[in-house]
């Protein structure tokens, strides 16, 4: 750094020949203003000059015009020849050379500390990355306001500060404080509920069907455990993202490189791997603890995202996914992907434990350069057999950061507002997104579960990828705290609702995969041609075939392309005729109002297990 001190200009440095050269410019603009007022008498004199008529006028008008030449060349030589205005041209020139050299070597050496501060920038990147991946790997305990292993309800040991927690779940509301009872208002309280953070609603439903402890039947089906490792390819991202930003993820042609060896409609299935919090929910009497469940359902699905960055295959047109569980949890599912551009999925589930759930999600995303935001459209809807309470929520939006620098890493932000549309009960939830400089645990996710009226009865918090727990609320009261105006809840100590099961031993190996992600791409006879098990590129890159893979890809999309063409010359050739054209019809669902959201959503119009039942699939288009 010492040998371009000298190129660094103080502001005095960079004035003072400003201030110079301003003065000898003044000069030699004097110099011209009286040379060039000569010259215009000159001028004037030569004029009149070519105006005479008669010879007897020209010997006056060239006497003229030769007094003034005389005067135009003796003021130029004295102007030019005088010391002043030479020395001014020279100290001018010589000004100018100097300082420039000096300027050029002050504007190299800046351009040489931008080159220096962006590679310093892009390292500091690398290491904060490599900090927030060590941090999510391995926090510090003492910051988990959840790691409460060790303790036994509310034991002398815990601090004031264990005991008091500040939840902010909706941004418009006031904030409040929680604050746990303490063992002897438990005892007064004769309280069932006071058994331990770790228990479930209570001992009753601990026994009660549907619950995480009832002993389930042995699967007559043996699921695989394992899919071939994923293989080591490098690939430049940036030279595929470089033209992409601000375009729709799903118009970005992207090999399968950046891509896991599942669909969207399977990703969307996923969601299915805590149905026992729904099994639950439905025996439980309370419409506010059945929310508690619903709520913490919401929020498992996006426990296997934490990990799993890669982006799932975009369904063809007309692609479906069964998931027949009933065997062990008692339910079945179809996807159909119903539309393309935007891309849409409708999902159907239906649950001998009392319970169906039903959505229609449009994928919005865009690309912004360091980070890619994924916004599902769509609301879901879940409904109880027995209870008829109808809950409609939505999903939160995506954000893949460091596509440019750094080790990918995926954070979810937003609220969440569940109703249930029979007892107009809600759940308000917060997704907090990551910050660097936040004191709070990364993923933390809070709520409240409220009443028709607005009361409010349980406090949920929480991570997104890793735990819920709830809260009862046995009392509130106005109260400040720091000069602000805050609601005291005092509450039961907090009971888990829902716990992120471990991953399979070597998952990092196989795309971070859960149980259940290992199995839905594996492959199973009687079912529909559509299926996405039956996708040859998708399947060619689970086998490790990649090139294989990437080549298939892009006959299927060049295949979907012809098709499209197709339907859209059908499409104009019958309205130039003046006819009607239905346009492109999902084989297993149908377009509806919803009588509760007044959205239009595709809803299932049923047949596809009947005609798995008869092993009748003529129906089905032939998209692979």
């Amino acid at each position: 750094m010492n040998e371009h001190i000298s190129y660094e200009l103080s502001s005095e440095e960079q004035e003072e020949p400003v201030e110079l050269l301003d003065t000898e410019l003044e000069a030699l603009r004097t110099c011209l203003k009286l040379i060039t007022e000569q010259g215009a008498t000159l001028q004037r004199a030569l004029s009149e000059l070519e105006a005479v008529r008669g010879p007897q006028e020209a010997p006056d008008q060239i006497t003229a015009v030769s007094e003034t030449t005389a005067r135009f060349c003796i003021r130029s030589r004295a102007l030019i020849s005088t010391r002043p205005q030479q020395q001014a041209c020279r100290d001018f020139l010589e000004l100018a050379e100097s300082h420039s050299r000096r300027w050029q070597s002050a504007v190299q050496y800046e351009r040489e500390q931008r080159v220096h501060l962006q590679e310093t920038i892009e390292q500091l990147a690398n290491q904060n990355s490599s900090l927030e991946r060590a941090w999510r790997e391995d926090p510090a305990p003492h910051y988990h306001p959840l790691s409460r292993e060790g303790s036994e309800g509310a034991s002398a040991e815990a601090s004031e500060e264990d005991e008091s927690e500040y939840f902010d779940a909706m941004e418009d509301s006031p904030a409040f404080i929680t604050v746990t009872t303490s063992d002897a208002i438990l005892n007064r309280s004769n309280s069932s509920e006071a058994s331990g953070v770790h228990n479930d609603w209570s001992q009753d439903e601990q026994g009660s069907p549907g619950s995480n402890h009832v002993s389930k039947q042995p699967p007559r089906r043996q699921r695989r455990t394992h899919i071939p490792h994923k293989p080591n390819y490098s690939l430049n991202l940036w030279s595929i993202m470089k033209n992409c930003v601000g375009k729709e993820l799903s118009k970005i042609p992207m090999p399968v490189n950046f891509s896991e060896p599942l669909s969207m409609l399977q990703r969307l299935t996923e969601d299915l791997e805590y149905s026992e919090l729904l099994d639950r929910a439905a025996a439980c009497e309370s419409s506010l603890e059945q929310m508690g469940l619903v709520a913490a359902f919401s929020v498992s699905s996006y426990s296997t995202t934490a990990q799993r960055s890669a982006k799932p295959f975009n369904p063809l047109l007309g692609e479906t996914y069964e998931l027949d569980r009933l065997e062990e949890h008692g339910y079945r599912s179809v996807c159909e992907q119903v539309s393309h551009h935007p891309p849409a999925a409708a999902h159907h589930v239906v649950s001998q434990r009392g319970w169906t759930l039903w959505k229609d999600i449009t994928i919005a995303s865009k690309f912004r350069g360091k980070y890619l935001s994924i916004m599902p459209l769509g609301a879901i809807h879940l409904k109880f057999h027995s209870s008829g309470n109808h809950y409609v929520w939505r999903k939160v939006t995506s954000t893949v950061h460091n596509i440019i620098v750094g080790k990918l890493w995926i954070d979810q932000s937003g609220d969440i507002g569940i109703v249930n549309h029979r007892t107009k009960d809600s759940c308000q939830l917060k997704f907090s997104p990551y910050s660097y400089f936040s004191r709070d645990i990364p993923r933390k996710v809070t709520g409240v579960v409220s009443d028709s009226s607005g009361q409010a009865h349980y406090i949920l918090s929480g991570t997104w990828d890793d735990q819920m727990e709830s809260a009862k609320i046995i009392q509130s009261s106005r109260g400040s705290s720091e000069g602000k105006n805050k609601t005291l809840l005092q509450t039961l100590p907090p009971k888990l609702l829902w716990k992120k099961y471990p991953l399979p031993e070597g998952a990092e190996q196989m795309y971070h995969f859960s149980s259940l992600a290992l199995t839905l791409n594996e492959p199973e006879e009687g079912i529909a041609p559509t299926d996405s098990r039956h996708r040859p590129d998708q399947r060619l890159m689970e086998e490790g075939h990649w090139d294989q893979a990437n080549a298939e890809k892009q006959r299927l999309e060049e295949k979907q392309r012809v098709v499209r063409r197709r339907r859209e010359a059908e499409e104009n050739q019958a309205l130039s005729r003046g006819q009607e054209h239905e346009g492109y019809q999902p084989q297993w669902f149908t377009q509806r109002r919803c009588s509760i959201t007044g959205e239009i959503s595709y809803v299932y119009s049923g047949g596809y297990w009947e005609c798995k039942e008869e092993e009748d699939w003529s129906s089905c288009p032939k998209i692979f």
